[in-house]
């Protein structure tokens, strides 16, 4: 008896990861009707991510109000899985809620992301997954932390406002009236990036102007998140803005090492590591995983690739299937993904290659098609 394990991210647009799963399983068990397959949720961290887990592990959707990245009240979710949540920055302080005519890192905040926590810690939680990709803020999360009851006071002893404006104001720390829960949590920030809070390759730099920064602004919040490291390292002894990752999500990556112990590691091996993939694929013989598209950037350690080098480290063979598969897809077959298919096998619209039942169906038949080769030389 074979035994497969499908770990497939979603087809945005299309399928959700669970559903590509399934529609693989199914095509493994038309050749192998004894075969064991396994289906794991796949996500890498970013979008999508919380109703990937919650959906593949038993847990649930939460909806909480919050502050959003430009202060008025939004409804954010986030998920629970046993004691567990997983949140996405951008739920709360994301670009894509924040109104193009309001997109200025100066005032944008990640207050939110400090309600969102608190949420969950009432709820029972104490570890963290959090994605911090797509934000629209540049405060060095200093919203998020005045949120858990970190305070932040300027020369003359005044509490700071939100936003990354007043982030070059602050010159003294006080952590007495800190929500005393969070000092059990634990975070773990899904950062695929590796750039430093400060600097020409800093946050401010980098990734200011597509959240509305001009050349001035970018420079003037370089400053602020440059003197509010120093005067972190000063006050609390701790030195992190070098270190790869603080520049993300405007600093936040920064704010979570810095003030709340967080591990940032790139999100597919938190993903991995959350589902516990490893014990599935100890004795599996094949590993099916893949995404809408595969191409070089797959590569570069995107969901399939972080699946198949987990396979590898056990001897699995890797199938990829996607629904577009790029010319330099051939990238990834040294990356530990043996062989790559497009599930979409005659000329088509993009509207029809898109539906949701047309992609399963594809899937389907593409992986029984493997499977029946797989097959003859047995």
């Amino acid at each position: 008896m074979i035994k497969v394990v499908t770990s497939i991210d979603s087809f945005k647009g299309s399928v959700s990861s669970l559903e590509a799963g399934y529609a693989a399983k199914d095509a493994v068990l038309s050749v192998y009707k004894d075969a064991e397959v396994v289906v794991m949720p796949l996500a890498d961290g970013g979008e999508g991510t919380v109703k990937t887990l919650v959906s593949g592990m038993n847990g649930k959707l939460v909806k909480a109000e919050v502050t959003g990245p430009t202060g008025d009240k939004i409804t954010a979710e986030y998920g629970i899985i046993g004691n567990t949540a997983v949140i996405e920055m951008a739920a709360a302080a994301g670009l894509p809620i924040t109104p193009v005519e309001k997109r200025n890192p100066l005032y944008t905040t990640t207050y939110g992301v400090g309600e969102l926590i608190l949420n969950a810690v009432e709820n029972g939680c104490n570890e963290f997954i959090v994605g911090i990709g797509g934000s629209a803020t540049n405060d060095a999360g200093v919203g998020m932390l005045q949120a858990l009851g970190f305070e932040f006071y300027d020369k003359g002893g005044n509490s700071v406002k939100t936003g990354g404006k007043y982030v070059a104001d602050i010159t003294g720390i006080n952590t007495d009236n800190v929500n005393p829960k969070i000092k059990n949590c634990k975070f773990r920030i899904a950062c695929d990036v590796d750039n430093p809070l400060c600097g020409k390759r800093g946050a401010s730099y980098i990734y200011g102007p597509q959240k509305g920064a001009t050349p001035e602004i970018v420079e003037f919040l370089d400053n602020a998140l440059k003197s509010f490291s120093e005067v972190t390292k000063n006050k609390l002894g701790i030195d992190c803005a070098n270190d790869e990752g603080s520049g993300a999500a405007g600093g936040l990556g920064y704010a979570f090492r810095a003030y709340l112990n967080g591990e940032l590691k790139p999100g597919i091996e938190i993903v991995l590591d959350e589902i516990g993939i490893d014990k599935v694929l100890t004795d599996a013989d094949f590993v099916i995983t893949g995404e809408g598209r595969i191409d070089s950037q797959s590569a570069m350690g995107k969901a399939p690739v972080g699946v198949a080098k987990r396979a590898k480290k056990y001897g699995a063979k890797v199938i990829g299937i996607a629904g577009c598969v790029a010319d330099d897809a051939y990238l990834c077959n040294a990356a530990g993904i043996d062989a790559i298919f497009a599930v979409t096998d005659k000329a088509m619209s993009l509207e029809e290659a898109m539906d949701k039942e047309t992609t399963k169906k594809n899937i389907r038949k593409t992986v029984t098609q493997i499977f029946n080769l797989i097959k003859t030389f047995e």
